[in-house]
């Protein structure tokens, strides 16, 4: 009876959240009422309460169930594949906006956070790992850009520091953008074309 109680529970807060999803895309997080989340989800106000003490709360657990780009991109650049380190930072990028471009919930989280999440106090552990999170990112990317000139393969003019910023913007940039308008075009097609345009103006040119 326990295990049966304790996944009904579960199956209550999987429910809150993906109404919480919904309504927050929808309307914004700010404008999004508690009320309306648990009529979506079809249960009552009080089992919000029960799961999540207010609506931080609740954007919180709502963005731990999910990778984001930014933790995917660091992810994938912590594997220190530096033997080739241009060929590195094509891959990781390429997974990245594929993981935007195929993920819905992923997609629709990461719209939330960029486009109808409001900073405020309650919300600023979020910012916190964010920026955390962009350091670690931008440190990795200037990590194979160091590398890359080392070998030769780009140009030894090339600052590696404001060059893997460039790269992070980018990258963040375009997924930012994309998300707003996803008919657009195919992220997932386009991707390895778009990476490969930006990294053929950083290869050294042969003389």
């Amino acid at each position: 009876m326990v295990r049966r109680t304790k996944e009904n529970a579960e199956v209550t807060r999987s429910q809150l959240l993906d109404a919480a999803e919904i309504v927050f895309n929808e309307k914004g997080v700010a404008r999004a009422s508690l009320a309306e989340i648990a009529s979506a989800a079809g249960v009552t106000r009080g089992a919000i309460y029960w799961h999540f003490k207010d609506k931080a709360d609740l954007v919180h657990a709502m963005l731990e169930r999910v990778k984001l780009p930014i933790d995917e991109m660091v992810d994938k650049l912590s594997a220190n594949q530096l033997d080739d380190p241009l060929n590195y930072l094509r891959n990781s990028a390429i997974s990245v906006l594929s993981l935007v471009a195929q993920d819905a919930q992923t997609c629709r989280v990461f719209d939330i956070v960029k486009h109808k999440c409001e900073l405020v106090a309650d919300m600023e552990i979020g910012r916190e790992h964010e920026l955390q999170r962009r350091s670690e990112c931008i440190c990795s990317i200037e990590t194979a850009i160091t590398t890359a000139r080392e070998q030769g393969l780009i140009p030894a003019t090339i600052n590696p520091q404001i060059t893997a910023f460039a790269w992070y913007a980018y990258i963040s940039g375009l997924i930012t953008c994309w998300v707003l308008n996803p008919g657009l075009f195919s992220l997932a097609d386009e991707a390895p074309g778009m990476i490969d345009m930006l990294l053929n103006g950083l290869r050294k040119r042969e003389e």
